[in-house]
């Protein structure tokens, strides 16, 4: 599913327009957005929890040359689908 298609489906259940619903996915995804960079955690009852997590630094291979290489420590998103969610996709 794409975002055109969830907006579609957003605006069918919730009997609103499709610009209505766009601009309602868009405010969502724009407060997860802030409340990730800020280091919180985004938890959706039902759904999942949204949250960052730190990867430390490591050693990889370059695969062409086959020399190790230092991959940079960076932060990730993590996603860890709740009870409900999980359960429906078994």
């Amino acid at each position: 599913m794409n975002k055109k298609e969830l907006i579609d489906k957003i605006a069918a259940a919730a009997s609103i327009s499709k610009a209505d619903a766009k601009k309602a996915l868009e405010a969502a995804t724009d407060a997860m957005k802030e409340a990730l960079v800020a280091g919180d955690k985004v938890q959706l009852i039902g759904f999942g929890t949204f949250s960052v997590s730190e990867r430390p630094e490591r050693q990889g291979i370059n695969p062409a040359t086959k020399e190790p290489i230092t991959i940079a420590a960076k932060k990730v998103v993590k996603f860890k689908a709740g009870a409900e969610l999980a359960d429906a996709i078994v």
